[in-house]
This record gives structure tokens, C-alpha cells and sequence, in this order.
């Protein structure tokens, strides 16, 4: 039996800060969202009562203003971190990962027994990730767009104004809970050597264990 590193300590900071800052996110979110439910129907109204939410919305937007500056600042952090460190080599997609994509689904779903080539991360992780970054991005374009419409202007035009940022806002939150939901998943499902890489930075080989 023996351990070896897996996750840098730079990777495993910000991957934690996000944790409460996300959920708070999200909670404040919809706070704010209650006050002007533009897409009908997405959250009932047992929903808002059985939560609490009607009628706060002045503390849904302080909270909001106030962790989104800090999901910014975390986010920025990991962006120079993942260029410098040429992390990026490890997590973006190349040709040969499309490929291999499907066939690595279907090895999770327990519909092929072959599993793909694959290095440190699989195909499906890799496009999992990457989609997690851009989809962190434009959450966060959008969010400045609605935020500040006539100071930004120009950001809120390339979003096809205010209407179509607010949509591209609440579309990646939404897709953004559903990676988490399933990260999550995967999460249970690798095992608790996987989940303590991500808080101690190593995993344990115990293939040469009696």
C-alpha cells in the first residue's frame, strides 16, 4: 500500500471556497428570482413558502453582490492558477477525448466492459470540467451584464441585451446545479479515496496490498 499526490493544494483551496460560496449563491439567487419569476411554473409556490423566500428580496441582493465578489475573486484565482501550472493540460478536451467520449458513458453505465484509454482524467471529465469552467464564465458575464445594463452596455449587447443575459444567467445556474448534482454523485460513487485526494491531496494504491 502506498499514497500518491493527486491535487495540488492551489486546486484543492478553491474547489472548497467555491462549496459555500456557490450554495449561497444559488440560495440568494433565488431569493431574488421569487420577486420577478420571469420563467413560470419553475418553482411552485409551495416551493417559496415551504422555504421562507417571499419578501426577501433586499437580503437576497446584498448577499448576492456580496458572495459574488468573492466567487470572482476564487474564480480568478483558479483561472491563473490552471494556466500558469499547465493544469490545463490535463483537464481540457483534446480530438482523441471526443472520441472516446461515448464509449467511456457507456463503461460508467456498466454497458460496455472495455474501459477507454484514458490518462488522468477520462473524456467525459475532462468535457465535465471544462463545461464546468465556461459555464462559470458566462454565469459570471451575465450576472455583471444584468447587474450593471447601462455601464456595461457593451457586455449586455453581446449577451443580445438585458432579456437575453438574464436568460443566459438563470440557464447556466441551472446547468451549473446540475453538474454539481451529479459531481456529487460521482463523487459517492468513486469511493473515499477520491474524496479524501480533494482534501488531503492524495490518494492511497492499495493494488500491491495482501
Amino acid at each position: 500500500m502506498s499514497a500518491s499526490n493527486k491535487h495540488a493544494l492551489t486546486l484543492r483551496l478553491v474547489h472548497w471556497i467555491n462549496v459555500p460560496l456557490i450554495c449561497l449563491m444559488i440560495w440568494s439567487g433565488i431569493l431574488i428570482y421569487w420577486a420577478n419569476d420571469i420563467y413560470p411554473g419553475f418553482f411552485p409556490q409551495w416551493f417559496y413558502d415551504a422555504f421562507k423566500i417571499p419578501y426577501r428580496l433586499a437580503e437576497g441582493m446584498a448577499l448576492h453582490y456580496l458572495v459574488g465578489w468573492g466567487f470572482v475573486i476564487n474564480g480568478l484565482i483558479y483561472l491563473v492558477w490552471f494556466f500558469c501550472s499547465g493544469h490545463w493540460r490535463e483537464v481540457l478536451p483534446t480530438p482523441v477525448d471526443l472520441k472516446y467520449a461515448l464509449p467511456t458513458v457507456l463503461h460508467d453505465l456498466g454497458l460496455r466492459k472495455k474501459a477507454p484509454p484514458q490518462a488522468r482524467f477520462n473524456a467525459v471529465q475532462k468535457l465535465a470540467y471544462t463545461g464546468a469552467i465556461a459555464m462559470g464564465v458566462l454565469v459570471t458575464l451575465s450576472g455583471f451584464a444584468i447587474y450593471k445594463p447601462v455601464q456595461l452596455a457593451w457586455l449586455t449587447s453581446v449577451f443580445g441585451g438585458y432579456e437575453g443575459a438574464r436568460f443566459i444567467h438563470f440557464l447556466m445556474t441551472v446547468l451549473l446545479s446540475a453538474f454539481i448534482i451529479v459531481h456529487i454523485v460521482q463523487v459517492v460513487r468513486a469511493g473515499w479515496n477520491n474524496f479524501r485526494a480533494m482534501v488531503a491531496g492524495f490518494e492511497i494504491d492499495e493494488a500491491g496490498r495482501d
